[in-house]
């Protein structure tokens, strides 16, 4: 009896799967393909592309990278200050500026002494000494600061002055 109810649910179900519905949406279907028309613009025609040639070889390449350099040779004469590339360096240029902290002064023979450390060294420096990588001359030592002159080369290779300042860092360490 249990088999025959589930056969008989079965042909209910599938005798609800009818193609009528179908057929409606077939043929609407192809009553809107019939009666649409596409509206499709034509592609325009690609432009004819002329190639411009180079013929003039009596004038200077205008894409020549010693043309720049000449040029800016002629803006700027005398090419300003260089630095003494045959001095014998000194021993703090050696370390960027970076890695250098002011942590006080020293005064002795009237001279005002900078104290400097790098990593967990310190050292005495005073106006004239070079330090750092570019080319740096301390140009003043004041309490809270030392004042230094470096060289450095620009974009077009040319020297320029720049000034940099190490100040005077707090302790953050307490003593006991």
């Amino acid at each position: 009896m249990k088999h025959a109810a589930t056969w008989f649910v079965s042909c209910a179900l599938l005798a609800g799967c009818g193609d009528s519905d179908v057929q409606e949406v077939r043929q609407w279907m192809k009553d809107v393909d019939a009666s649409t028309q596409p509206a499709v613009k034509p592609l325009p025609e690609p432009k004819t592309f002329v190639p411009f040639a180079y013929a003039s070889q009596e004038q200077p390449d205008p894409f020549n990278p010693n043309k720049l350099i000449t040029e800016l040779a002629k803006a700027r004469p005398g090419g300003g200050e260089q630095p003494d590339m045959g001095r014998r360096k000194e021993f703090l240029e050696g370390f960027p500026l970076d890695t250098m902290k002011m942590v006080g002064t020293l005064q002795k023979g009237g001279v005002v002494w900078g104290l400097l450390q790098i990593d967990r060294t310190l050292y005495q420096v005073r106006t004239g000494q070079h330090l750092g990588q570019n080319f740096g001359r301390i140009t003043a030592v004041t309490e809270d600061a030392v004042t230094i002159r470096e060289l450095v080369q620009d974009a077009a290779g040319e020297w320029v002055e720049r000034t940099s300042k190490l100040e005077l860092q707090d302790s953050k360490e307490s003593t006991q």
